[in-house]
C-alpha cells in the first residue's frame, strides 16, 4: 500500500449552525481510513492555505472534535470570502506549493457555488502540476441556492434547515408580540436573509402551516411596488386588525447603497438602510388602515449562528455529508461534491451521493415559481411539504456548564511552516 497522504479541509463564505458538524464528520471519518494521514484545517479558508496556516485536527482531543456538533458558525477553523480568480497565478502557484510541501493528497472545501468552483480548479491544477491531488466539495449554505432548480444535484444544503427553524420560532414569537401590541403597533415587519432567492423568508410559512396568522411573505422573486405592498397590508388590517410581514433582504425597494463582498455578493446587513425599515417608513408616511404604527425587526447574523434553534435533522445530515466527502476523497473520486438526495415516498428520508463539481459550480438554484401563491405574498403547500421535514421535530439539547454553552476549544497545534511568508494577491497594497 502507498504511504498515506494528508488532507486539508477549509470553509468558505457565510457560516451556518451546522457547518462544524460537517467538519466533525470529515475528521472522524478520516481517522478510520489508512489512505489518509493527518487532517489539517486551513485557518480562514483558502487564505489559510495561502498563508500556510494549517491547524492539526487529527491531534486534537476527540472530545473537542465531538463538541463540534454543538458549536455553531465557523470559529473553530474560520471561514473567508477570498476568491481565487482567474489571472491570480501567484495565488494558484502558492496553493500547490503549500499542498506539496505538506504531503497533501486530499482537499475538501466546505461552501457554496464559488467554493465548489475553487475546489475544482485546485484539483485540476494539482493534477496538471504532477501533484496527486483529489478535490472534493462539501455542501453548505443557509440560502439553499447550491445546486439546480430540479433538485437533481442536491435536494437541499446543510444549514438551510436550521435557518428555516430559526424563522419558525422567530415568526411564532413575533406573532405573540404583534397579537399583544397591535393596538399601538398593528404592523410588524421582519427582514429575512436571502439576497436573490426566497427559501429563507419562505420558511416563515412553516410557523403557520394552517394559515391562521395574519402573515404576508414577500420574496425577492415576487416583486411588487411599495404601494401595492401597502395596499395588501392595509387589506389585512381591515380584516384582522394587525399584520405580520416577512420580507426578503433582497426585495426591491430601490437603491439601498448595498455593500458588496469580495465574491461580488451584496451584503445587506452591512448597508446603512434596510429593506424592512424602508417598508416601515413608507407605511407610516402613507398611513395605515388602523390606529398605531408599523415597527421593524431586522435579525442579523444570528440567523446563521443560533445553535439553540439548530435543526436536529440538519445536524445529522451535515455530519453524514462530511463523512461522504471523505469517502469520495479516499476513493480518489476527484471533482465531486457530496450531496444529499431525498428518497421517494411520503416518509422523509435521504441518501448521500455525489455531483460533479463543474456542474454544481455552474448551476444556480432558483425558488420555483409554482411555489409562490397567485397573490404574490405567500408560498404554497408544496413548499411546506418540501421544507417541513428539514426542521425536525424537537430541539437540540446543548451541553452546558455554569449556564453557558460548552463549545469546542481546539488547541493551536499548527503544522510547521516550510515556505516563506506570503501575502494573498488581492490583499496586497
Amino acid at each position: 500500500m502507498s504511504q498515506p497522504k494528508n488532507l486539508v479541509v477549509a470553509q468558505s463564505g457565510g457560516p451556518s449552525p451546522v457547518i462544524n458538524n460537517t467538519l466533525r464528520g470529515i475528521v472522524e471519518a478520516a481517522r478510520d481510513l489508512p489512505e489518509i494521514g493527518t487532517v489539517y484545517g486551513a485557518r480562514h479558508g483558502i487564505e489559510g492555505v495561502l498563508k500556510e496556516e494549517l491547524l492539526d485536527l487529527t491531534s486534537q482531543c476527540p472530545d473537542e472534535i465531538s463538541l463540534l456538533r454543538y458549536t455553531p458558525a465557523a470559529g473553530s477553523i474560520g471561514t473567508c470570502r477570498y476568491k481565487l480568480k482567474d489571472g491570480q497565478d501567484e495565488d494558484f502557484d502558492r496553493v500547490i506549493e503549500v499542498l506539496r510541501a505538506h504531503n497533501v493528497g486530499y482537499f475538501i472545501y466546505i461552501g457554496g457555488n464559488d467554493s465548489m468552483d475553487t475546489a475544482n480548479k485546485i484539483a485540476l491544477l494539482g493534477q496538471e502540476r504532477g501533484l496527486d491531488l483529489v478535490g472534493i466539495g462539501g455542501p453548505k449554505t443557509i440560502d439553499n441556492d447550491v445546486g439546480d432548480s430540479e433538485f437533481k444535484l442536491i435536494d437541499h444544503t446543510p444549514g438551510y434547515g436550521s435557518t428555516a427553524k430559526y424563522w419558525v420560532h422567530a415568526v411564532q414569537n413575533a406573532n405573540q408580540e404583534n397579537m399583544g401590541s397591535c393596538p399601538a403597533d398593528p404592523v410588524l415587519v421582519l427582514q429575512a436573509m436571502g439576497r436573490k432567492i426566497g427559501y429563507i423568508p419562505a420558511a416563515a410559512r412553516l410557523a403557520d402551516p394552517n394559515r391562521e396568522m395574519p402573515l404576508q411573505i414577500y420574496l425577492a422573486e415576487s416583486p411588487c411596488s411599495l404601494q401595492e405592498m401597502a395596499d395588501n397590508i392595509n387589506d389585512q388590517l381591515k380584516s384582522d386588525g394587525r399584520c405580520i410581514v416577512v420580507v426578503s433582504e433582497g426585495f426591491d425597494v430601490g437603491d439601498l447603497g448595498a455593500v458588496k463582498d469580495s465574491f461580488g455578493h451584496t451584503s445587506f446587513s452591512a448597508s446603512q438602510i434596510t429593506v424592512a425599515q424602508t417598508v416601515v417608513n413608507y407605511l407610516n408616511a402613507n398611513g395605515l388602515a388602523a390606529h398605531g404604527a408599523a415597527r421593524a425587526n431586522v435579525p442579523g447574523t444570528d440567523q446563521r449562528h443560533s445553535m439553540a434553534y439548530a435543526s436536529t435533522v440538519d445536524l445529522e445530515e451535515a455530519y453524514y455529508a462530511g463523512r461522504k466527502a471523505v469517502t469520495l476523497a479516499a476513493n480518489k473520486e476527484s471533482g465531486y461534491m457530496a450531496t444529499i438526495l431525498r428518497n421517494p415516498g411520503d416518509i422523509y428520508s435521504v441518501y448521500y451521493d455525489k455531483a460533479p463539481l463543474s456542474e454544481v459550480a455552474n448551476s444556480e438554484r432558483t425558488f420555483p415559481a409554482e411555489w409562490i401563491t397567485e397573490n404574490g405574498f405567500d408560498v404554497t403547500d408544496e413548499f411546506i411539504k418540501y421544507a417541513q421535514p428539514l426542521i425536525g421535530e424537537g430541539m437540540v439539547s446543548l451541553p452546558m456548564i455554569g449556564g453557558r454553552q460548552r463549545l469546542t476549544r481546539l488547541e493551536p497545534l499548527y503544522a510547521d511552516q516550510k515556505l516563506e511568508a506570503y501575502v494573498p494577491q488581492s490583499k496586497r497594497d
